[in-house]
């Protein structure tokens, strides 16, 4: 499920209702894999036809971007099947700065599918926390030993997850208006036709939902991806600028 063009999408939306139509005959859960916010744009495609069998979404936590969507509703609960892991140097005092790209190939390189694999947050410069179906979760623990020339040590996360660096950096920009393609531009300092260039490739997306609409009136809480260089929380207007312009407040999420 890992492709995003129209052929790709139309077959996951088949999927989707297949899935929904198994988890209702069968009184049954149903899971996908974890699915991007592209993938995603399937099932907004599809919701109505699947929401007669009962559909949420989970990623493992609240920032989580990359969902697994489960169809059903038969009368108990059951756990997603989304395990937390934790990844850390063997050797902190020896260990190199690493990125999410680092953590994210080390784990490509172990030779599973990109569908398996959920969101990586780093809890600081060296260590992270990857989300990843629980049946793979064994797998990577026994074999992630080293991402670029570091040394790591890989555990099952127990407890609340804590990422101090998951917390946005707090910025004031100033625009004519709380539009997307004006709050965007500013945010990421690009001109207006580079903001709306990124509308028209369909790398813009507003609370998960891929969005062409440049007009859009972003409101507060608001989050809004753009591929290729972050995300950002709006959070709203916090003033007037002396030329009588809007003062916003957004909160910015490293690269993605």
């Amino acid at each position: 499920m890992a492709g995003t063009d129209e052929k790709d999408l139309q077959q996951l939306k088949n999927r989707l209702l297949e899935l929904a139509d198994k988890a209702y005959s069968q009184n049954r859960y149903t899971y996908t894999p974890f699915l991007g916010l592209a993938e995603q744009q399937a099932f907004y495609a599809v919701e109505r036809e699947v929401s007669y069998a009962g559909v949420r979404m989970e990623g493992g936590a609240p920032l989580c971007e990359r969902k697994i969507i489960r169809f059903g509703d038969p009368g108990y609960e059951e756990e997603f099947p989304i395990v937390r892991l934790e990844i850390r140097p063997k050797t902190p005092k020896f260990a190199e700065n690493l990125t999410h790209r680092d953590f994210l190939g080390s784990i490509m390189n172990l030779g599973i599918e990109r569908d398996v694999v959920g969101d990586i947050f780093l809890t600081d410069e060296k260590s992270a926390l990857l989300f990843c179906h629980e049946n793979i979760a064994d797998y990577i623990l026994e074999n992630l030993d080293r991402v670029r020339h570091t040394n790591v040590v890989c555990a099952r996360a127990e407890g609340k997850m804590e990422v101090q660096s998951a917390q946005p950096q707090r910025i004031s920009v100033t625009v004519s208006s709380p539009r997307a393609d004006g709050v965007i531009s500013k945010v990421y300092n690009l001109s207006r036709e580079e903001s709306r260039g990124l509308f028209d490739n369909g790398r813009i997306f507003i609370n998960g939902i891929q969005t062409q609409n440049l007009s859009y009136q972003l409101k507060e809480e608001d989050a809004v991806t753009v591929r290729g260089f972050g995300k950002f929380i709006y959070y709203g207007q916090t003033g007037k600028s002396r030329k009588g312009k809007d003062r916003v407040e957004v909160g910015v999420f490293g690269k993605l």
